[in-house]
């Protein structure tokens, strides 16, 4: 396999523009860091080009095709450049792609704000004939342009319009002025902690510095040190979330929305803030049982290794349930390496998408400066009689500088392009696997070999999402619906009759016996309860946040009360979680996505795939109902069509909550 031997595939990346036949994934001008001047320029041109060429084109489907286009020539250097800014090893390059998200960045915002580039899309949407006979995906891609317009504040006079503009670019400030607030690490004189626990935390001079949580630590008090003091509040960072919450809320109704939520959820699977509120409700009343339960059973445990203090505090739940899991199944990762090669991990995948879709990934040579790291594969995805689907480069392993997050980046979207072939989609697919020992193959956790099967179903999106705008393909769907096929991965992942197609012991070839499979798979249901119902808790605060301002109470006080109706331990005097929030950012009024997704993934597996994981009538149904519109379809709709039927909250709650409960086959086998 590709993945096992490290391939000498060329020289080091390093020796200047003249050691390259090609820039950064084919696309010649980015053989240099400079190149991204010359690629965003040629884009600017193009667009200008096409806003003019918009303008004056009667309304008809040429308008949405010359939208398509406008958003594909910002896109291919936007998104390419979104993706280097954060991965390319090379300071140099991650500085000029920044510039260029930035630039391209205005362009798009300057855009959403054109009068007479949004008239034309409007001649096209008011003119009853031409939109009746145009096909569904047409129409809703024309709306969604559109929808952009509107909430850019395109319908407002001179003066809100000027607004709106300067809010969003305050929005974006905000957001990563707050972004960079949440890592910081925070300091403490170092005479505040008894010496012994000291060592846990970095010294500096007479500080220490409290970078995280420690919530693997064995030691009670290194975990409520850490907690008070990572998470003690901060005046500048709270007064960032109050303007960046305000500034959202005023853009909102600015451009006609009640509330940042229901500008947030309109065209997604809930479509409203009162479904979201009534889903997580649900889940929460059905949770809370078995929430106790858990968290009784944490709390014996407390008291057992710590008799003097058994109150159950919000630093303890991630540690003790490890600890319950670790003690009920022997599932220490070490056991399951051996099995999950890389190679083997691969070999798996391909297996099932070659069963399920009449998909197979080829590991294909790559030209002198395509890639940025020697390691990073390119997988060609071939159709067994479509041909070549597109291109999924593999950035797996670890390397300074290179952040820790597992992700999917597209770097270029499909679509039909004029002369009637199809632009492949292009993406990356980044994990941060630990470096194998020379001669030795790179053994996976079933962590990672879960988060991989979780990445290459965002991948399967991207490439099966063949639509004919670029600006819907693939993963450019609403966020809750986003999460579900890679969410969907994650079943196939633990399931036996799958993982035994490819687990083998890298030395021995032994498969990997039934029962550790099933340890596992029980193992993760240990303290899920509660796991979840914490995730609940995140998701309801996100939505009080977003919804009706001005806020009742600060939002310090709004996280008080949250956490002790909806997750129930106690609040700690003096922290402020909300300020570590990250996904506020990127997930505004949105962060109940992974659970809905969630709950519809686990509904298509039970009913689709859990009788026979290869079953390739199914895999096609699949490929035809869900992954081929992308986001060209109402999500609810491409759900109905899986399923045959269109399920309600209750439904989503049931599946969740359903795949709380163990298996009993297994609990009798291991008892």
């Amino acid at each position: 396999s590709a993945f096992d031997a490290k391939q000498q595939q060329q020289p080091a990346l390093r020796g200047g523009a003249a050691g390259r036949d090609t820039g950064l994934f084919g696309v010649p001008e980015l053989c240099c860091p400079e190149g991204f001047q010359e690629a965003q320029d040629k884009a600017l041109q193009e667009s200008e080009q096409l806003v003019q060429k918009a303008c004056s084109t009667p309304p008809g489907p040429e308008t949405v095709m010359i939208f398509d286009q406008l958003s594909d020539s910002l896109c291919r250097v936007a998104d390419l450049a979104d993706f280097v800014k954060v991965a390319h090893p090379d300071l140099a390059f991650r500085e000029a792609a920044e510039e260029a998200c930035r630039s391209i960045g205005t362009v798009v915002e300057k855009l959403n704000t054109d009068v007479e580039l949004c008239q034309s899309l409007r001649h096209l949407l008011a003119d009853e004939t031409v939109m009746s006979s145009l096909d569904p995906e047409t129409r809703r891609v024309a709306e969604l342009f559109m929808f952009d317009f509107e909430i850019s504040g395109i319908h407002l006079d001179e003066e809100k319009r000027k607004k709106a503009v300067d809010l969003n670019i305050r929005i974006l400030d905000l957001c990563n002025e707050f972004l960079i607030g949440t890592h910081i690490p925070n300091k403490i004189d170092k005479h505040v902690l008894p010496e012994h626990i000291r060592y846990n935390f970095t010294a500096e001079g007479n500080y220490l510095q409290v970078a995280g949580l420690h919530a693997d630590c064995p030691d009670d008090l290194v975990r409520e040190a850490a907690y008070k003091i990572f998470l003690h509040s901060n005046a500048q960072q709270l007064a960032r979330l109050e303007e960046l919450l305000a500034s959202r809320n005023s853009l909102a109704q600015l451009v006609g929305y009640d509330t940042f939520a229901h500008r947030a959820l309109q065209g997604t699977m809930a479509k409203n803030p009162e479904t979201v509120r009534q889903f997580l409700e649900k889940l929460s009343e059905q949770l809370s049982k078995r929430t106790q339960k858990d968290f009784q059973m944490m709390t014996q445990m407390k008291m057992k290794l710590n008799p003097h203090n058994s109150v159950l505090m919000p630093w303890d739940h991630p540690y003790y349930s490890g600890v319950l899991r670790a003690e009920r199944y022997n599932i220490d990762p070490g056991l399951y390496c051996p099995f999950f090669s890389l190679g083997a991990c691969m070999e798996g995948l391909n297996s099932l998408f070659s069963q399920l879709l009449g998909i197979s990934l080829y590991a294909e040579q790559t030209k002198r400066g395509e890639i940025w790291s020697e390691d990073v594969r390119k997988l060609a995805v071939v159709h067994e009689t479509e041909g070549l689907l597109g291109y999924i480069y593999c950035d797996f392993f670890q390397r300074p500088d290179k952040p820790h997050q597992d992700c999917h980046f597209t770097v270029r979207g499909g679509r039909l392009k004029e002369n009637g072939e199809y632009q492949l989609p292009v993406v990356v697919l980044m994990l941060s696997l630990p470096n194998s020992a020379r001669g030795a193959p790179t053994l996976l956790s079933p962590g990672m070999m879960e988060n991989l099967f979780h990445e290459m179903g965002h991948a399967m999106h991207s490439m099966l999402g063949r639509t004919r705008y670029q600006h819907v393909t693939g993963t450019r769907c609403p966020t809750d619906f986003a999460e579900v096929p890679s969410i969907l991965m994650e079943y196939f992942a633990n399931d036996y009759r799958v993982v035994n197609q490819f687990a083998r012991h890298y030395k021995t070839g032994q498969p990997l016996p039934k029962n550790m499979v099933s340890r596992l798979c029980e193992s993760k249901k240990v303290c899920a309860a509660a796991d979840m119902q914490l995730q609940v808790f995140y998701a309801v605060l996100d939505q009080i946040y977003h919804g009706k301002h001005p806020l009742k109470k600060s939002t310090t006080e709004i996280l008080k009360e949250t956490q002790e109706r909806v997750y129930g331990l106690p609040y700690v005097p003096n922290t402020a979680w909300q300020l570590r929030f990250s996904h506020l950012v990127g997930y505004g009024a949105k962060y109940y996505s992974y659970l809905m997704s969630r709950a519809v993934a686990s509904m298509v597996w039970k009913q689709c795939f859990a009788q026979n994981p290869f079953d390739r009538a199914m895999g096609e149904r699949y490929r035809r109902e869900m992954l081929a519109h992308g986001g060209g379809k109402e999500p609810m709709l491409m759900v109905q069509g899986m399923l045959q039927k269109s399920p309600s909250v209750e439904d989503f709650v049931d599946a969740l909550v359903s795949d709380l409960d163990h298996d009993f086959e297994t609990f009798i086998m291991d008892t």
